[in-house]
């Protein structure tokens, strides 16, 4: 057994812990072996692995990969709507998803800005969808019937006009939201404030953890971004349902049940032609030809036997011809069975 560390020893380990000068392997890489000593016992090749205090990561990489394949879809149901209000083709795409605090969130952020708190009921707390002005003032110019061609972004709060036609914008963002975010749970986006200024906006501790997913808008010849930011305290309730698989699984089952309902809706009105067959027989061709006004077809079927009714061509019912209210009707008696000689 090896020798056991005094006293000295350790405090030369610490020193050096502290110091960083522990002469490790550059070919480690950021894996770094130590040998320490708990209980009087050695641990030997143990991994140590950096942690950051400041930036815990509180979701998994899974709910992470969930949330960005949820806003990829937020964001071309953002886009096509966009698209149709404004006449012209806008592109919405996922640049980036990521966890930070909140301060490191708003000091990124310009000043002055479209800052908009976004209320998610029943949930508790707000979100944030910042746009940046290199593409909402395009967009407002797009509005009023401008080319873009030579506009100038000017650096000043939004008018009360432009925060008017803002708001526009902002509420075909939120209807693609509450889409999006039904087939985790549903809720209900509103906007509840538009600051200029990201700094004076405090709806979480500056440290508190916060997913950012940014988004990239292209207009004509114009781009900018938008970032959606996501305090980990507001969508803690729902956390667990973001799991990659369950969320696949989840949408597909919401998917699928969409998609059968809006089907069942149209084939409601789906006409269909119905027959009621009476008989079959055989002839030549040479009779075919030559058959003539009053002539009779024979056939094995009994007048008094029942019919079979062909709704698009496919045997369904059994029943038999008779009249209702002057007009010819089909009275059913049961459905039909592969067995019957009807």
């Amino acid at each position: 057994m090896a020798e056991i560390l005094d006293q000295s020893e350790v405090d030369a380990l610490l020193a050096a812990v502290d110091s960083g000068d522990l002469g490790s392997d550059d070919s480690e890489g950021p894996r770094q072996i130590f040998t320490s000593v708990a209980r009087g016992r050695y641990l030997t090749d143990v991994e140590i692995r950096p942690y950051d205090f400041k930036r815990p990561e509180r979701v998994s990489k899974d709910q992470m990969r969930a949330l960005e394949n949820l806003h990829e879809g937020y964001a071309r149901n953002f886009g096509a709507g966009l698209s149709g209000f404004l006449r012209t083709i806008v592109e919405v795409n996922v640049a980036n998803i990521e966890q930070m605090t909140f301060s490191e969130f708003t000091h990124s952020l310009p000043n002055p800005t479209c800052f908009n708190l976004l209320q998610a009921s029943p949930l508790e707390g707000n979100m944030c969808l910042e746009i940046s002005p290199l593409i909402i003032y395009p967009i407002i110019d797009r509005l009023l019937g401008g080319s873009n061609a030579d506009l100038f972004i000017p650096q000043r709060p939004m008018t009360t006009i432009e925060l008017r036609l803002v708001n526009k914008i902002i509420d075909r963002a939120t209807v693609a939201l509450n889409e999006a975010w039904d087939s985790i749970t549903p809720l209900s986006f509103s906007l509840q404030e538009t600051e200029s200024n990201p700094q004076l906006v405090q709806i979480v501790p500056p440290n508190e953890v916060v997913v950012v997913v940014g988004f990239e808008l292209k207009m004509g010849g114009r781009a900018g971004t938008m970032s959606l930011c996501i305090p980990y305290n507001v969508i803690e309730p729902v956390v667990e349902r973001l799991a990659n698989q369950t969320w696949a699984a989840y949408n597909r089952n919401r998917r699928d049940a969409t998609l059968r309902d809006r089907m069942a809706i149209h084939l409601e009105d789906a006409p269909l032609v119905v027959s009621a067959e009476l008989a079959t027989s055989s002839i030549k061709m040479n009779d075919l030809i030559s058959l003539q006004v009053g002539d009779l077809i024979v056939t094995e079927k009994q007048a008094a036997a029942p019919l079979s009714l062909r709704i698009g061509g496919q045997r369904k019912y059994v029943g038999f011809v008779g009249q209702y209210r002057g007009n010819r009707a089909f009275r059913v008696e049961r459905t039909y069975h592969h067995k019957d000689r009807v």
